[in-house]
């Protein structure tokens, strides 16, 4: 959704990719990694690639990780590496950005959505056994806004049915669950998308798993099927996270940690400072989960009236998302029957600034901008 008309800029921009870059001295060293590269004459499938895919898997705990093109591109690939295809299904969350659902359709298999948990935008495990059928190829769960799902309850499901889970990690990097890193488990596909916690300098994916002959085979589909140049053993694809990406990811990610502890005190703050406002409802963490913040996600049934206060206030909001996937028009006409939670959810969340580049004078504008109008809105 396109946010509001702002007279000037804002005081308190969404997300600015400059700022971020201006922490840490990290723009420098982007700068001389991409210069590295373009340098280098190696551009596709080379060291940089080859060193953070080793780096990232570490830092996920994990044995195996294959840069690809996209976060879309990383669901779909490990999907069609279990064989997805037509005549399957695959589990997905009601509220979730589309290209969760679009993966699936890719492959030729059946979205097949479940509500969120009544209280959270994360899908609800206890919904999840309802909606399996023999023709379930896997469950892809969605680590919502950076908050990790409950794996366990989830595995308690899949597991004795003998029933991948594919973690859609898009917003999660960094974040864990019961002590343990997001991407330490069987599948995990990854964004790095600029705004991301840990994003690229354009488009970019991968897929952290502990199955080797998993990852061999994402990595057979990501490069037209071949291992061996003009011998394809299968109908791949081309999707392959480049050299400039995988060097500028190398740069940040020795960073993330620090950088989502940053995001984590905008966090607290906003918590405190947003308590007890009526008609505002702050998110919620659950005490075995490592939250990332990749957005803070308020929930109000009067968010246009509180976005427009906002942005005259110099607060620029997003919604993530404003439409539920299945009333979007990429899936009119399936027979997906009503969602009031995801309904409901799309039509009451609103994201606040969120980042490490935001100061603690910037989360102060938005907390008093926040209570200033829901304060007067219920004189």
């Amino acid at each position: 959704m396109t946010s509001p008309a702002l007279a000037r800029e804002p005081r308190v921009p969404f997300h600015d990719l400059r700022e971020l870059h201006a922490l840490d001295g990290v723009q420098a060293e982007i700068d001389a990694a991409v210069l590295r590269v373009a340098r280098s004459g190696r551009y596709l499938l080379g060291p940089e690639l080859a060193a953070f895919e080793e780096e990232y898997a570490r830092y996920c705990e994990n044995e195996h990780c294959v840069g690809v093109g996209s976060g879309l591109d990383a669901l779909e690939l490990t999907l069609r590496a279990l064989g997805a295809g037509p005549g399957d299904e695959v589990i997905v969350p009601g509220h979730t950005f589309i290209a969760t659902w679009l993966a699936v359709s890719a492959t030729g298999a059946r979205p097949v959505p479940v509500e969120p948990e009544a209280d959270s935008p994360l899908i609800d495990p206890a919904r999840i056994e309802a909606a399996i059928t023999p023709r379930t190829r896997a469950i892809m769960p969605v680590h919502t806004y950076g908050h990790p799902v409950d794996l366990d309850a989830i595995d308690a499901v899949a597991t004795p049915r003998g029933i991948p889970v594919v973690e859609d990690a898009a917003q999660a990097h960094g974040a864990r669950y019961r002590g343990r890193r997001i991407g330490s488990r069987y599948a995990a596909a990854f964004s790095f998308y600029p705004g991301k916690n840990l994003g690229a300098l354009g488009d970019g994916g991968a897929v952290v798993t502990a199955d080797a002959a998993l990852a061999e085979r994402i990595r057979l589909l990501r490069n037209y099927g071949s291992r061996v140049k003009y011998r394809h053993d299968e109908r791949g694809t081309n999707s392959r996270l480049d050299e400039m990406q995988a060097a500028a990811l190398r740069v940040k990610l020795p960073y993330l940690d620090g950088w989502n502890a940053r995001r984590n005190a905008i966090a607290a703050r906003y918590a405190e400072g947003l308590a007890g406002l009526p008609g505002v409802a702050p998110p919620d963490v659950r005490p075995w989960a490592e939250h990332v913040w990749h957005q803070y996600v308020l929930r109000t049934p009067r968010r246009e009236e509180l976005r427009a206060a906002l942005a005259a206030a110099g607060v620029e909001t997003l919604v993530h998302y404003p439409v539920a996937v299945h009333h979007c028009g990429a899936y009119a006409g399936e027979p997906y029957g009503p969602l009031p939670r995801s309904e409901r959810l799309a039509a009451e969340v609103l994201s606040l600034p969120m980042g490490p580049q935001l100061t603690a004078h910037d989360a102060e504008t938005v907390i008093a901008a926040v209570r200033d109008a829901t304060e007067s809105s219920h004189e």
